[in-house]
């Protein structure tokens, strides 16, 4: 299993960070989302740590990393800073930013501002919307809107008894109507469910839906752009950015490609044909094969 070293950033938080690989390698910053931990990455990790610096944190909210009380501390703008204030911490001056799920929403961020700031050299994204054709989707596209539907469930306050009660395992169970759910390891499943059942980590990880500015609308609203609509005010990206999508994943639709060339210049995109929503360690060869290929080798 990977060992954990708490990092305390200036902003407070302290992230737990599996960090391997010689320390005057390039760097790659890997950012897992939404139930998981750093162990998203672990087949990727253990693929490149010979020949990279590999820096995966658990992130805010997640594992025994800091998890404050509040929605509010969840905002998109606070947790990309924890990334800039981790590389800063490690002494890391330029780095590749990797992200699946929510880590790979954070990425897209992370990647924007880090373009301008001469920080970030290359992106890869595991099966994460850019959020401005997803939010696109939400508004125009049936079968996204529908497949989005357990992010109104996960913001309802009215679950929160429950999530008191139990954690983080029923509204899962609830939410989620898949019919290929993920098939964990044991050893893996046995950490995730413990941090599941954990009611301070089962908030502070939904508060990154609750926090975000993405609308979801119901089903019954008329399909189409709301008058006046504009996009977010997200940067055109010129770095090197690898998109890979396994178009099995019932939760993030393949239409999430479409016109992705419009918001980035140098794009490569490698679909997995049949994988899921986890790709990163449900289809790990193909993943680490777009890496290898993408990073050089």
């Amino acid at each position: 299993m990977s060992d954990l070293t708490p990092v305390k950033l200036p902003n407070g938080i302290t992230l737990d960070v599996w960090d391997s690989g010689p320390e005057d390698a390039p760097a790659l910053i890997f950012l897992h989302g939404f139930p998981e931990n750093h162990r998203t990455w672990r087949h990727q990790i253990e693929h490149l740590n010979t020949s990279f610096r590999c820096i995966a944190p658990d992130q805010r909210g997640y594992g025994n990393s800091s998890k404050p009380e509040g929605v509010e501390h969840y905002d998109a703008q606070s947790l990309i800073g924890d990334i800039f204030a981790l590389a800063k911490e490690l002494g890391v001056a330029k780095f590749t930013i990797i992200g699946h799920d929510w880590g790979g929403a954070l990425a897209w961020g992370v990647a924007a501002f880090g373009q301008a700031m001469g920080v970030v050299e290359r992106l890869v994204i595991a099966n994460a919307p850019h959020p401005a054709i997803f939010q696109r989707l939400l508004f125009e596209d049936e079968a996204q809107r529908a497949a989005s539907q357990y992010m109104r469930t996960f913001r309802d306050p009215a679950h929160d008894g429950v999530i008191r009660e139990a954690g983080l395992v029923g509204l899962l169970q609830s939410a989620l109507s898949w019919e290929n759910r993920p098939a964990y390891a044991p050893e893996e499943m046995a950490k995730l469910a413990a941090q599941w059942a954990n009611p301070d980590n089962a908030f502070a990880m939904l508060n990154w839906y609750r926090a975000s500015g993405i609308a979801v609308p119901p089903m019954e609203e008329p399909f189409g752009l709301p008058k006046g609509y504009s996009d977010p005010p997200f940067p055109p990206l010129t770095l090197p950015t690898l998109v890979i999508w396994g178009t099995g994943d019932e939760a993030l639709l393949p239409a999430n490609l479409d016109r992705l060339d419009d918001w980035v210049q140098d794009l490569t995109i490698a679909r997995v044909e049949g994988a899921g929503h986890f790709i990163p360690w449900e289809a790990p060869e193909p993943v680490n094969a777009a890496l290898d290929e993408f990073l050089g080798g």
